[in-house]
């Protein structure tokens, strides 16, 4: 049965990596945001998703970096401070798998995404008594399909940030009454 859930901040996390200087990798966080999630977990297919990230939380453990991040150069967070994204078709891909499809939205450009979605399970929290449901996403985006193009040449022929930004999700959601 379909019903909403609603995201435990504590427990529950938006991270993202993706490759610096060509030679490893930068992980971050985006530490505020929050999500409409009317579903059943033992069937996602009919799932409504909605995800708002409030860009400003953004936290790679480098005020200066973080800074940047925030600036013209990347999310201009002064024009655009919140990212989105809106669950518009899923598809069951195994017992507890989902493709989740979805229209992502950066600095105003909305592009089709897929996000691999598997759901952990449904428990009673001993703490508090409160049934929660676990889900864990991840997917990979191009960051220049949604402007994102600031970047530096390296001596070495490489580039300073890489394209391709991993994405990993890991929500534990509250049942609401």
């Amino acid at each position: 049965m379909k019903r909403k859930w609603k995201v435990d901040p504590m427990h529950s996390e938006i991270g993202f990596s993706v490759k610096h200087m060509m030679i490893s990798k930068v992980k971050g966080t985006f530490n505020n945001f929050n999500a409409n999630i009317f579903a059943d977990p033992n069937d996602l297919t009919t799932a409504d998703i909605e995800v708002t990230v409030d860009l400003e939380s953004i936290d790679t453990r480098n005020d200066d970096r973080d800074a940047h991040l925030k600036s013209a150069d990347f999310f201009e967070i002064e024009r655009f401070p919140h990212m989105t994204f809106r669950a518009v078709n899923i598809e069951k891909k195994g017992e507890q798998r989902y493709d989740v499809i979805g229209d992502l939205t950066i600095r105003d450009v909305t592009r089709r995404e897929t996000f691999t979605v598997t759901v952990g399970g449904v428990a009673k929290d001993p703490m508090t008594g409160v049934e929660k449901a676990g889900f864990i996403g991840e997917g990979m985006i191009n960051r220049k399909n949604y402007g994102l193009v600031w970047n530096a040449a390296l001596e070495s022929g490489g580039v300073l940030v890489g394209e391709e930004i991993d994405i990993l999700i890991s929500i534990e959601a509250e049942k609401v009454a």
